[in-house]
């Protein structure tokens, strides 16, 4: 006979992700003591302590960490018999995506996603690659798809596209009417995405051992906001091929030549190694394989 219920798994999963008891009995429709109650059994039930009380909060300690990922495997099993069979009008799909691919790469996925799941509700957070990481090692998130290369033992990482970096400028600005040597790079004024980013990191590994240091001007946290300040004439920024290729077309922006030196990289998809894939990570796991043949003509 089964000694754990659902209603304590999710209880003790709703706490771990708001921080707090009060919260999670908000999220459940819960009081704070019936809340309380069912963490109380299921720590009975197993045996085990799965918070630190700190203060007046609580932690996740070792057993509570080594719970939660396989707790939330198994709820997400049952929603998605409950989806299966028709007991529930939709399935839900937590993602979590880098800038470049969210931004320039994920409404055409999306797109192809509801086209085959039509019910399903799709969250979805843009963020840093490192953040991504980190949303699917904390279970925040069902699936990730970030710009490479990481590791990490508990996550599963699967090579996806291929994408080029580029150095770029204003038409205005003066190195684009000659080509710029090292010197004249490092020298120049960099808008930079903030630590954490995929660009951030490749641009730092490529051109670190030839320029020296970066001449930082601005260090910003998207990749829209570095255009601007780039189209402002504020400096010169790294940035992919995929996400520039509007403004590359129209003349508002010059790849700068860097001859020599590697700015390619790859994107991933990560998931929790622990926890199986969802119905619809699956699917969009399935969805972005295909894509490569699907979109070479449409994206470079």
């Amino acid at each position: 006979m089964l000694k754990l219920t659902l209603h304590e798994l999710e209880t003790f999963v709703a706490i771990s992700q708001t921080g707090t008891m009060r919260t999670a009995g908000e999220l459940l429709g819960l009081s704070q003591s019936a809340v309380s109650a069912a963490l109380a059994e299921l720590e009975r039930r197993l045996n085990v302590v799965l918070f630190d009380r700190v203060g007046r909060g609580i932690v996740l300690n070792d057993d509570g960490r080594a719970l939660l990922p396989r707790a939330i495997d198994v709820l997400q099993q049952v929603r998605d018999i409950q989806a299966e069979f028709g007991q529930t009008a939709h399935s839900n799909l937590s993602l979590a995506s880098s800038q470049t691919i969210g931004n320039v790469l994920m409404p055409l996925l999306l797109q192809e996603l509801l086209q085959q799941l039509p019910e399903i509700h799709v969250d979805l957070e843009i963020i840093n690659s490192e953040t991504v990481i980190q949303r699917v090692l904390d279970c925040q998130a069902d699936f990730g798809l970030i710009e490479g290369p990481y590791s990490h033992p508990k996550l599963v990482f699967e090579p996806w596209l291929d994408d080029e970096l580029v150095v770029y400028a204003s038409k205005n600005n003066v190195l684009v009417h000659h080509s710029p040597d090292i010197q004249a790079l490092a020298a120049e004024h960099w808008i930079v995405r903030e630590s954490g980013s995929g660009i951030r990191r490749v641009l730092e590994n490529a051109l670190l051992p030839y320029l020296g240091n970066l001449n930082i001007l601005l260090e910003l946290g998207s990749s829209e906001a570095i255009h601007e300040a780039v189209r402002c004439g504020l400096g010169i920024a790294c940035g992919s091929r995929r996400a520039l290729e509007r403004e590359l077309a129209r003349g508002e922006f010059v790849v700068l030549a860097t001859p020599g030196i590697d700015l390619s990289r790859q994107f991933y998809l990560v998931w929790h190694g622990s926890r199986r894939l969802s119905a619809g990570a699956a699917c969009l796991r399935q969805i972005c394989q295909s894509l490569p043949q699907k979109t070479k003509n449409i994206v470079r």
